[in-house]
């Protein structure tokens, strides 16, 4: 065999191949700019028409990803590859995987039920699936929670769909609710006249409805006063933490023995 021609030979393929390489990621950087250019687009449309962010997350995500699926069948048949064997060779694949891992389909499923009844929305403040925070993004198959602690989290969309939601944006208000323990030598109606009266001048207590300050229950130390102002969603923190502020503050003021447990002894 000619040395030449074999390196001749072996130079042509190589070449041949490595431009074949190089259309491949042209052929994939380009496709990725179409579909961040398209998605972006589409946004921007969607936006425009005021359609909700929840679902033009859940249509960016989905159309992101059968796009993406179409650029690599693209490429593999840029190569020679068969695309209608590649496209069974995908099918059978995903039969495998839907037979391993159900709950795929069934997260998908609640994602659509989820978008379409809309139990919440990107940017409420929801507890779903055993997760409080505030919804950042409804996915083809897991809800992206962000938690009071800025922690991210990812909840399957068929473990929110099976379980209870509580919504806490959907009202207008909410109350909070706290408790303050009094001693037994404590008129209670004091307390509750100086608990009442303060609670009209934490910032962003609602007036109407007012605020419920009763007796709840009794235990050993004494009588257990309700306080439960209502707010704005928004600010419920900042009422939770200045109604306890204001509860310890007003008993002081007001010189109140601290709660202790009372025994009677008797001998025989």
């Amino acid at each position: 065999m000619d040395f030449n021609v074999l390196i001749q030979s072996t130079t042509a393929v190589l070449v041949a191949v490595g431009l074949k390489v190089l259309g491949a990621i042209l052929i994939y950087l380009v496709g990725r700019w179409l579909i961040n250019f398209a998605l972006d687009l589409l946004r921007k449309v969607l936006i425009k028409q005021s359609v909700d962010q929840t679902l033009i997350r859940y249509l960016g995500s989905f159309i992101a990803v059968a796009a993406n699926v179409a650029l690599v069948v693209a490429i593999l048949g840029y190569f020679g590859v068969e695309t209608t064997t590649f496209a069974a060779l995908v099918a059978a694949i995903g039969v495998a995987i839907g037979a391993a891992w159900g709950g795929l389909l069934a997260n998908f499923a609640a994602g659509v039920f989820l978008v379409i009844l809309r139990p919440y929305k990107v940017g409420d403040f929801i507890c779903a699936g055993g997760v409080t925070g505030t919804v950042h993004e409804v996915g083809l198959f897991v809800t992206t929670i962000d938690t009071p602690d800025n922690v991210q989290t990812y909840v399957a969309n068929n473990k929110i769909f099976s379980d209870n939601i509580q919504n806490f944006t959907v009202n207008p208000y909410r109350r909070v609710d706290l408790v303050a323990q009094i001693n037994h030598s404590v008129d209670h109606n004091d307390a509750i006249k100086r608990l009442k009266t303060g609670l009209a001048g934490i910032p962003n207590v609602l007036s109407n409805p007012a605020p419920d300050v009763e007796i709840l229950q009794f235990n050993i130390n004494g009588p257990v006063l309700a306080v439960r102002p209502y707010c704005n969603n928004k600010d419920y923190w900042q009422v939770y933490f200045d109604t306890n502020r204001l509860i310890r503050e007003a008993f002081d003021a007001a010189g109140y023995p601290a709660p202790e447990q009372h025994f009677t002894m008797r001998s025989n």
